[in-house]
């Protein structure tokens, strides 16, 4: 779907080159559409070597196993996201410990998926039955016989082979800048 009128004025859209790159513009004002995109993110919670994970109740992917994770809010830090949508999907509360993976997907909407290990905290894994119809901590060995999606296979893995640290929310950056969430390699 193009977009046909303006997000700033209302005007009508046009497509035209912009920067190389056929996009929709205003007609009227300076507004440049410059794509749809989506953000996701997932969490990778363990607790007694087994990993959180809930099973589909919607499409995509309704009936395989996955691990909890949702999209971003407009006015949300990705750290809050990931936080809420463990909790609601699953009632267990877990804190976000690294970034350890990131997935781009570029298609009619380009969506980019961010992965954060997380630290458990407390609660028992509830399904909300709306999102998801059963959730759990499992082992490698339950996974098998499973239907866990092939992207959360790899996320396990990722998280559980990783020989670094990964990215870690920078608490004490050397400038502070009110409302971002920022995340990097440690400091040395």
């Amino acid at each position: 779907m193009e977009a046909k009128f303006c997000m700033t004025c209302g005007a009508a859209m046009e497509s035209r080159d912009v920067d190389g790159t056929i996009r929709r513009a205003c007609t009227v004002c300076s507004f440049v559409h410059w794509g749809n995109y989506s953000i996701g993110v997932g969490a990778l919670v363990m607790k007694d070597e087994k990993m959180l994970l809930v099973r589909r109740a919607q499409e995509p992917g309704k009936g395989r196993w996955t691990n909890p994770g949702g999209y971003i809010e407009q006015h949300e830090l990705i750290q809050d996201t990931i936080e809420r949508e463990v909790l609601e999907e699953s009632g267990v509360t877990a804190v976000v410990t690294r970034l350890v993976a990131v997935r781009d997907l570029p298609r009619s909407i380009h969506n980019v998926y961010i992965a954060f290990e997380m630290d458990y905290i407390s609660g028992e894994p509830q399904p909300d039955g709306v999102e998801v119809d059963a959730a759990g901590f499992y082992s490698l060995a339950e996974m098998e016989s499973m239907n866990v999606a092939d992207f959360t296979r790899w996320l396990i893995d990722v998280a559980l082979h990783s020989k670094s640290t990964g990215l870690v929310e920078d608490k004490d950056p050397i400038i502070k800048m009110e409302g971002y969430g920022l995340y990097r390699v440690p400091r040395i």
